[in-house]
């Protein structure tokens, strides 16, 4: 909600085409800069306080940014700025979540889990920005900003009030610094995830640059107002959730490179197709783009998710995100010590299929 507000703030303005892509690039630049960093955090502090802490943070900085924009005293380089903090808050509170969510399901329930959490991911996405697009045309991109606080506030005092299990919290950490260090050595001596990660850039990379420009096709090509927009994000939300749930049927049949080049092919065609002047069409087209979006992330999460270290095959690890990285590097083997080269997959390794 916080992305559609920030977006459609900025479309009517001076330099519209630049500001609304920059505000993708302000929300996505955190992943790259600290999504390690958010990693190696959930392992080496007590994930609960960390997650309470920068939830704190967050509803401290959209109260800031609602009140602001309220007051009329937003322009957009300081709505960029706190775009930029959200969007950093968020990679900061991922994996924590990620590793605490896994903590309460038994192994043999992890698949079901991570297929369930990515779905709830995408029902957001899809619910989320159509709700934000519809409250505002009614009450202001303002007091949409105050709804968004509440609920990270209702989402912090959650975690505030849950107790987790006894020994879920490590013991003996590892320290930041040299988990930070094992990070790089695992990318070095695994030219598997190397191969992954670079496969889902050169998918995802050019595909965001749907979800920068969204907001200036329905408004100057297709003359949309804010409903209109969360009408295009909610049937790009809606083909992710329909893609999440048969993408298990696709991949029994597809091998990973056949899966991805699918829906490169389909995702391409779509990114011609929404050049059409008619909002029906566009509507059609975003939903096999959705599909497309999410089958190459998961495809590429169950990929790097079988290349990591023993102990951790089964988790959700989103390769097209540092913190999966940090997160999985960070991990300690049974004896106490940190992941060596010689934990790590040869290079004659090949990823899952």
């Amino acid at each position: 909600m916080q992305t559609v507000c920030a977006q459609w703030f900025l479309v009517h303005g001076a330099h519209a085409a630049i500001l609304v892509s920059l505000v993708q690039t302000a929300e996505t630049l955190p992943d790259v800069m600290f999504g390690i960093v958010g990693g190696v955090l959930a392992d080496t502090l007590d994930r609960r306080r960390l997650l309470m802490a920068v939830q704190g943070s967050l509803v401290v900085g959209t109260s800031a940014l609602a009140a602001l924009t309220i007051a009329g005293r937003m322009s957009p380089a300081l709505l960029l700025l706190f775009t930029f903090v959200i969007g950093t808050g968020s990679v900061l509170t991922t994996p924590a979540y990620q590793s605490l969510v896994l903590e309460r399901v038994p192994r043999d329930r992890l698949p079901a889990a991570a297929q369930l959490s990515s779905i709830n991911v995408n029902l957001a996405r899809a619910i989320g920005p159509a709700i934000a697009g519809i409250l505002i045309v009614y009450i202001g991109v303002g007091a949409v900003f105050v709804l968004d606080a509440a609920t990270l506030l209702v989402y912090g005092l959650v975690v505030a009030l849950w107790r987790p299990s006894p020994g879920t919290t490590p013991q003996i950490p590892e320290r930041f610094v040299s988990a930070l260090r094992a990070g790089g050595r695992y990318v070095h001596y695994a030219p598997v995830v190397r191969r992954i990660l670079l496969r889902a850039a050169l998918f995802l990379v050019p595909a965001s640059a749907l979800w920068a420009l969204l907001p200036l096709i329905a408004s100057r090509r297709l003359g949309l107002g804010s409903g209109g927009y969360g009408l295009l994000l909610a049937a790009l939300g809606g083909g992710a959730i329909v893609g999440a749930t048969v993408l298990s049927k696709v991949r029994a049949r597809l091998s990973p490179s056949a899966l991805i080049e699918l829906v490169g092919v389909v995702f391409g065609a779509a990114l011609v197709a929404i050049l059409v002047r008619s909002t029906v069409v566009v509507v059609i087209v975003l939903i096999p783009a959705g599909m497309a979006w999410v089958g190459c992330w998961r495809r590429s999460t169950r990929c790097c998710s079988g290349s990591c270290p023993a102990g951790c095959e089964h988790e959700d690890c989103p390769s097209t995100r540092w913190c999966s990285l940090g997160r999985k590097v960070s991990e300690r083997s049974p004896g106490g010590r940190s992941t060596t080269p010689s934990d790590l997959p040869s290079p004659s390794s090949s990823p899952p299929g």
